[in-house]
Formats: C-alpha cells, structure tokens, sequence
C-alpha cells in the first residue's frame, strides 16, 4: 500500500470508477477492437486510444448528458469552448482509464474466471426475472460485434481497476478533530455588507470618438474573425414523424388487444365439459339434440358424457376439458363456451370441424386485464410505432438509393419519401443547432466530396430510427469582417472597457480609503452599503459568497475590504465585519461529515496515485479536442 501511497501532486480526480465497460457495451464497443490506421487520440506509454475508441465514448457520453438533462445539455454542447472541454474529460478519463490498467499490471493483480463469470452473470441486462438467460447475454454480444472472450477480458479489466481502487479505499480512514474541523469550516457564517457600482452609472460619462474606434479595430483585428461558413440544405427522416402521420382504426387496436391480452393482464380462463358427438349427417346432429334434450330435462352431465360422448378421453372424466382461454379451441365451439353466463350453463347444440357438441360451463376464472379503453391510446401508439418503423426502414433505403443516383440535388430525394428539402442561412459549423449539432453531421460536412464537390452525403445516422442526408450548396470563406460592420460592436466593447477603468478607479479610492478608516471619498460618490447580511455557503449571491469566504477573519472592531464583480460585469465591493464559528456537535464517524472527509481522503490518494503514474508513464495527445 506505500506504492500506492507515494507521489502528492495529481490532478483532481473526480471519476475514476467511470467508464465502466457495461457503459460502452451497448454503445458498441466493438468498434474498439480494431483501429485504423490514423494517429491515436492519445498514447499511454505503449498503450494507444484510438480516434474511434474515443469517439465511442464521447458520444455515449454525449447521449447520457442529452438523455438526463434535455435542453440545457444541448444549449451547453452547442458552446463551442464547453464542448471543448467536456470532449476533454472525456479523453481524460480514458487516459486515466489507461493509467490505471497499466498499474494493474505492474502490481500483478488479477482476478478468476470464476469472478469474471459470476461478474458476468450480475449484470442486469441479461437476466430474466432474476436468473442469467444465456440467450439475452449472446444476443447482446452478437449485437456489439463481440465475442464471448473479448467481453470477459473487458469485465476482467474493470474488475482488476476496482480492486486497486477498493484497495485504496479501504486503506483511508479520519480522525475526529478532522471531522470537526470540516464542520467549522462548513457551518460557519460571515458577516458582510456589500456596495454595488453598476458599470452602466459609468457608461453615461464615458465618451468614445471615431479614431479610438479606429484604433482599436486595427489593433485587434483578429477578434472580428468571421469564420468559415456554409449553406447547408438537409433531408431529414425521422420514426417519430412517420408515426404522427400514421393511420389506425379502433377496429385495429381492438384485434391487437384482444391478440395481445396476456401483456395487459391474465386472459379470462373458463373450465368446461362437453359431449362430443362425431361426424357432420343428420343423424349426428339428432343424436346430439337428444342428449340436449335428456340435459334439458335434469339428466347427470358427467353420466351421459360417460354414455355418449366419442371423446373418449374426456369422457371417462365425465366429460371434463381443461382450463381454456380465447385463440386455442375451434372457434364455434370457443364461441359458445364463452358465451355461458354461470357455472352450470348448458350450450345449444354447436357444430364444429369434430361433430356436435353439447358444452356445460363448470367454473371460470375472470380476466384481470386492463379494458380497452384504459389502454387504447397506449396501443394506438404503440402501433403508429410499429407501422413507423417498417415504413421508416423502408423509405431510408428509398432516400439514399435516390441521393446517390441524382448527388447533385435533394429535392428528387426528397419527393421520392414525401419530406421537404431544409435549408440554413450562411452558419458556422460551431454554430450549427438541433438536428445539425451532431458530431457525425460536422464529420461528414468535412469530406472533399461533400465540402468541396457538393454532392449529397451518405444517410447520417443521428439516432434511432432517426437520418439526414446533407449536402453544402454554398460555402464562405474565413475572413476578418470589414470596420464598417463591426462599428458599433468596436464601440460597446470601448465602452465596457472605459466604463470599468472608470468604476475601479472608484473602487480602488474607496477600499484605501476605508482601509484607513475614512469615509469622506464613500460619502461623496453616492454610493452606500447594504445592510448587513448573514451569509452561510449555500446562501444565494456565489459571486460574494466565493470572495467573503476566502477573506482573512477581521480582528475585533474593525472590517475587511475586497472586490468582486457579478454576472453583468458590474464591481461589488464587500465589507467582511464578523465571522461566525458553529458549535461543534459530538463527533459521528458515521455521520455526513465523516463521510465527506473519507471521500476527499480517497480522491486525494487516488490523484495521488495518477500524478506519480504520469511521471512515470508518458502520456501524449494527439487529438485536437476543439475539433468535431
């Protein structure tokens, strides 16, 4: 464990547990096992990540933030500098990842068949009702590509990376003064008043002429870069859109409910005895009347099934049928066996392909099945999905057989499926939103024949059941945009420049005054504290929150005096007065703060352990993040 122990300065390590191999299963991860022959995405000493490796994370990673935060996650992603980063961590956490493995390695860890079975065998995804289906297991592997050994030497991975984890883990401990400790640092208040100098006060009194404009424009050019554009036309084929337009009757939804009741509950079951007279002449049909007749008029229906009846495997049960429900007997007689009202119900006579029967209702066990109206909006959905999806399958192959054949249009392609041609302005690719904004759209928009030639793409996969074809009808070059367009942007930026040189000369006169113990400069500039506020670090204002917080304790009588600025870019000057230690309660080593405390000990150990393994282990990226 001192091998694990040495080295403390790492990178802060949020995630190391992340990444897992199930994650990437079935975003198909059989892509990793071969790579092309292209530069890596980044190289752990010997070990490389491939372009391909690190998209497939990238984009499961993606489709995980999309699927539980909507359109705040696309807002984000649509920033060029987060998606920057965010493409980053990712590629991080796989070096990490990699890190680790190598790790492994060197301390000679390793685990059994026999876990990586039984690890196999937990994974939820291939149990049925609790129990490993093998069936599910090597459909799944069959649908990634994988094979059955390639899958066990990733969980064999993962779980030789948990044990060095778990191993540091358990190795980490707190004592009590550090708990207590972290709840005066957390629970204590701050006493503060803050004066806010709004940078529009300043801007009234700053004035910009024509040449700094000028000026500022020639020096700095580059920040009115326009970059490449494009006018970008697209056919987009969606499952969903093709389900709105699908058409099912009521008629429909019935016959699927009823084909279908078992998924919406148990089928209604009856139990019933029958006569069964056979052949289809006169003569058996009146012998079956007969027997009606003698039923009719009180006679043992168990007796005369014994006499009469040509089932004679029933028969010798007096007649007896096991429980039924609606879809496995003849229809006639099925019919009439359901349309018994009560136990002890006698049938009319009824012909079926066997002969003639006459049938006695001995019990029946209720259907418990949602009815039809309850689910019908629910089926008529799920039938409009059905029918999207032959339908979509149908023309994607339709849509792209007609781009390649015509490449240098959409609109033939477009009528062939019934859809509309759609068309951007002049956009970046950065500034790309919705169905566009996806990194297999800015792949395929960088390919000579596409960019260059204006032929349609291939058909672009961007989800399930889910297509565009796109094509790039104008393309506008990188330019630095003329001073005549960009005049007034020159001038809110002079502006915001000036007016904060203005607000934090004021700034800067108040804090060295009041530092002092003067308020003559606070009393002349119009400006005034607020009252006092009591702050904890949850409290709302984070701007002032983050800076009184990092401010020295004021001694007794006296303040503390420091800036910050809001989101609008406006200066707060904050007055630190008091600060407010807690009571320190009986110390839980059980308790949150326990908990805290061991999990900043493990992070610590764990970039520990990282930094000393990238001093040790070189590790090169290759891979422009910026880039799509």
């Amino acid at each position: 464990m001192e091998r694990l122990r040495e080295g403390v300065n790492g990178i802060a390590v949020k995630i190391i547990l992340g990444l897992i191999i199930f994650s990437f299963l079935f975003a198909g991860v059989g892509g990793f096992i071969t790579a092309g022959n292209v530069e890596p995405a980044a190289l752990v000493g010997q070990r490389e990540i491939s372009v391909n490796q690190f998209e497939q994370a990238y984009q499961n990673e993606r489709q995980q933030m999309e699927t539980q935060s909507g359109e705040m996650a696309t807002a984000l992603l649509n920033s060029p500098e987060y998606l920057s980063q965010f493409k980053r961590n990712v590629l991080d956490r796989m070096i990490n990842q990699a890190l680790l493995d190598q790790y492994v390695d060197e301390l000679g860890f390793r685990v059994s068949e026999t876990q990586i079975k039984q690890s196999i065998r937990e994974i939820p995804s291939f149990s049925s009702n609790g129990i490993f289906n093998n069936d599910q297991y090597l459909a799944a592997l069959r649908r990634t590509g994988l094979t059955s050994a390639q899958f066990a030497d990733y969980i064999r991975q993962d779980l030789e990376r948990e044990y060095l984890v778990n191993a540091l883990q358990n190795s980490e401990f707190v004592l009590n003064n550090e708990i207590n400790l972290l709840h005066e640092i957390e629970a204590q208040t701050r006493s503060v008043r803050t004066l806010s100098l709004p940078l529009a006060d300043f801007t009234k009194t700053v004035t910009i002429t024509p040449e700094q404009k000028k000026a500022y424009y020639d020096q700095n050019a580059f920040r009115f870069l326009r970059p490449e554009q494009f006018k970008i036309a697209y056919v987009e084929l969606s499952g969903t859109d093709l389900a709105a337009l699908a058409e099912i009757t009521d008629e429909e939804a019935q016959t699927y409910y009823q084909a279908n009741l078992t998924t919406f509950g148990t089928a209604e079951l009856r139990k019933v005895r029958h006569i069964m007279i056979e052949g289809k002449d006169d003569a058996a049909e009146k012998e079956a009347a007969s027997v009606l007749a003698q039923l009719n008029s009180g006679a043992d229906f168990a007796t005369l099934a014994k006499t009469h009846s040509d089932d004679t495997f029933s028969a010798e049960q007096g007649g007896e049928l096991d429980w039924i429900e609606k879809g496995v007997m003849d229809p006639e007689f099925e019919k009439a066996a359901f349309s018994l009202p009560s136990k002890g119900s006698i049938s009319e006579v009824v012909k079926s392909d066997f002969g003639f029967h006459v049938i006695q209702l001995d019990d029946l066990k209720p259907s418990d099945a949602k009815p039809f109206e309850e689910m019908r909006v629910e089926i008529l959905d799920q039938l409009k999905l059905q029918q999207a999806a032959e339908k979509f399958y149908e023309q994607s192959s339709l849509l792209a057989e007609k781009a390649f054949e015509l490449p240098d249009n959409l609109n033939d392609a477009a009528d062939a499926v019934g859809v509309k041609v759609k068309e951007t302005d002049f956009v970046a690719l950065n500034e790309l939103t919705g169905v566009l904004a996806n990194p297999a759209v800015y792949k395929v928009l960088g390919q000579t024949e596409v960019r260059d030639d204006g032929l349609n793409s291939e058909a672009i996969e961007v989800g399930p059941e889910h297509l565009l074809i796109v094509r790039v009808n104008e393309v506008r070059p990188e330019m630095v945009l003329p001073f005549t367009e960009v005049d007034s942007q020159v001038e809110a930026i002079l502006l915001q420049q000036e007016s904060k040189k203005a607000a934090q000369a004021l700034l800067d006169t108040l804090i060295a005054d009041l530092k002092k113990g003067d308020s003559s400069s606070l009393d002349k500039s119009g400006y005034a504290f607020s009252e006092e506020k009591i702050l904890t670090r949850g409290s709302a204002e984070q701007d002032v929150v983050a800076l009184s917080y990092k401010m020295p304790t004021p001694l007794k009588g006296q303040s503390e005096y420091a800036q910050t600025q809001n989101r609008k870019g406006d200066l707060i000057l904050v007055q630190l007065d008091d600060v407010q230690l807690p009571k320190i309660p009986e110390t839980d080593l059980k308790g949150a703060n326990a908990d805290k405390m061991l999990n900043a000990s493990i992070n610590s150990a764990l970039s520990s352990v990282l930094g000393q393994l990238k001093e040790k282990i070189d590790v090169v990226y290759s891979l422009d993040s910026n880039k799509e």
